[in-house]
């Protein structure tokens, strides 16, 4: 039995993952987890699942599930974070938080020798040269969560790295796909969270929609592969039904194929190097589906994804900048304060505000980080 730790339960990403555990109760044990402010859901999942510990944001929430469940021992903050990252009795931690609140505790993680089930592209996205070198120095794995870096992950089992002649990600187009950029002057939120493929949390659909999330997993195949951005590319696959392929220097591509469900990615995690049957999935009929269809990136239309290969390829505090002033241009949109589009402002601002410094320290890029945050909610 593996024994897992979760950072981010009640998202998208951590739901499924429990729903993993559940599916498989003989092979996988939950026994720590974090949780934002979703209390409600927290509770359930102690009751159900038995954690010996559970972190939670606040400290008032802390006290009040302490009281109710004086057998688990509940902790909160950056600190109860940390705590269930590096818990001794885990072997596996996996990082579903949003935002870069992963990186601390995935870092410390790496030092306890603990595998890693990454789901969190901003750890890698705003310090993927100290997280690479830590995870080399403790000999950790990092095993990749997101389905395009999934895909690639298992179409180069058992392939030499030398044979690789690029990495090819799929993109799904988001909500605005058809949408000409003077037809997304004026969209609204909810038009922006209907993804026509995906069930993912606010923060990522909205990446999706303005292409961000795919510019941020180019960053992050850049390290988990240690392939250079010129070989990366990223091509509109509407269906999102293949993942993301990989093509070797003999002409041969190899890619992975499947219905749009995250569990699968998720379970290939937890079950690596092995493989378990997921019988609540959905087969996969080509036949049914017919055609898939597939065109060039665009980057003047999709220009969020411009800004990432731009900032990864500057490297140094470059992709810091990139992922602060998302974060917070997203949380803006999603508050209603400004329109869709003012996304790409706001971080192209960011980006042209700011001096690269290479090879920075994590205290360096937590200053850049909240910098970058201060410096986009001052234009807002």
């Amino acid at each position: 039995m593996k024994v897992i730790s979760l950072l981010g339960a009640t998202g998208s990403v951590g739901m499924q993952t429990i729903d993993i555990i559940r599916e498989h109760p003989t092979e996988f044990k939950l026994s720590a987890f974090s949780v934002g402010k979703n209390i409600n859901l927290a509770r359930q999942l102690i009751i159900e699942l038995k954690p010996e510990l559970v972190s939670v944001q606040d400290h008032g929430d802390c006290q009040t599930l302490k009281a109710e469940f004086p057998q688990t021992k509940i902790t909160y903050g950056h600190e109860g974070l940390i705590e269930v990252a590096v818990y001794e009795k885990s072997d596996i931690l996996v990082n579903a938080v949003l935002g870069s609140v992963g990186l601390h505790p995935t870092l410390q993680a790496i030092e306890c020798g603990k595998v890693i089930a990454i789901a969190n592209k901003e750890t890698l996205v705003t310090a993927g040269h100290l997280v690479m070198e830590a995870a080399k120095k403790n000999n950790v794995p990092l095993l990749p969560v997101d389905s395009e870096h999934s895909a690639i992950f298992q179409a180069l089992q058992g392939e030499k790295d030398k044979n690789i002649e690029r990495l090819i990600i799929t993109a799904s187009g988001g909500s605005f796909r058809d949408r000409t950029r003077t037809e997304l002057a004026y969209v609204t939120v909810e038009e922006a969270l209907n993804h026509p493929n995906w069930s993912m949390g606010a923060k990522i659909t909205i990446d999706s929609a303005s292409m961000m999330n795919k510019g941020l997993e180019v960053i992050e195949a850049h390290w988990l592969f240690d392939m250079p951005y010129e070989q990366i590319d990223v091509l509109l696959h509407k269906e999102s039904i293949i993942h993301s392929m990989v093509e070797f220097h003999d002409s041969s591509i190899i890619a992975q194929l499947g219905t749009p469900d995250m569990r699968v990615p998720i379970q290939y995690a937890l079950s690596y190097p092995d493989r378990l049957p997921l019988p609540s999935a959905n087969r996969l009929n080509l036949a049914s589906i017919g055609k898939l269809h597939f065109q060039e990136m665009d980057l003047d239309r999709f220009r969020c994804l411009q800004f990432a290969y731009m900032a990864g390829k500057q490297g140094g505090t470059m992709p810091t900048v990139l992922n602060a002033a998302n974060e917070v241009a997203v949380a803006a949109f999603l508050e209603g304060k400004i329109r869709f589009l003012q996304i790409e402002d706001l971080i192209e601002k960011a980006l042209l505000s700011h001096q690269t410094i290479e090879s920075p320290s994590l205290a360096l890029i937590e200053e850049v980080d909240q910098e970058t945050r201060q410096f986009v909610l001052s234009l807002l």
